[in-house]
């Protein structure tokens, strides 16, 4: 049994720190051909999120949003999967992701806004969903705002091809 599938489930998150703990205690564990798709408004910690994994795999960082370069990978500083962190958010189909020609049976890949797009990259993938404070005024908060400590919901689901 892994980390994730012992932490499969809803999880209340309560601060940015807690959110790097949980990605670290989920990359401790990640394997070569492990797919995490991230799916949750902009400001709800996939990045966040992203930093712990990235930690816990032992890769070369810094961790940043991958949405201007599409796809970064941080090669292993011990030995192990590198980590490819993607961000679908400016694609516009599956075929797009698929163009960018990712090793996925040879590495650790993350992708921000994949929920409808990389699916097809595995027959397994594990569905990352995280939820932020939403609602009157929340909406038109700053970057600085939408960053700063609030509780965040994340569920975590195993999913497979059907």
């Amino acid at each position: 049994m892994t980390a994730l599938d012992e932490l499969a489930g809803r999880h209340e998150i309560r601060t940015a720190e807690a959110m790097e703990e949980l990605g670290r205690r989920i990359g401790s564990d990640l394997v070569a051909g492990d797919v995490l798709i991230l799916t949750g408004p902009l400001g709800a910690g996939k990045t966040t999120f992203t930093r712990g994994l990235a930690e816990g795999l032992g890769v070369r960082g810094p961790v940043q949003s991958p949405t201007f370069v599409i796809a970064r990978t941080h090669p292993s500083l011990v030995g192990r999967a590198p980590l490819v962190h993607m961000d679908a958010y400016r694609l516009g189909s599956a075929a797009e992701l698929d163009d960018l020609d990712v090793d996925v049976p040879g590495s650790v890949v993350v992708v921000e806004w994949g929920r409808g797009m990389a699916e097809e990259l595995s027959d397994a993938w594990w569905d990352i969903e995280l939820e932020r404070p939403v609602g009157a005024g929340v909406d038109d908060l700053s970057a600085e705002e939408l960053d700063a400590d609030a509780p965040r919901v994340v569920t975590i689901t195993r999913e497979t091809a059907r």
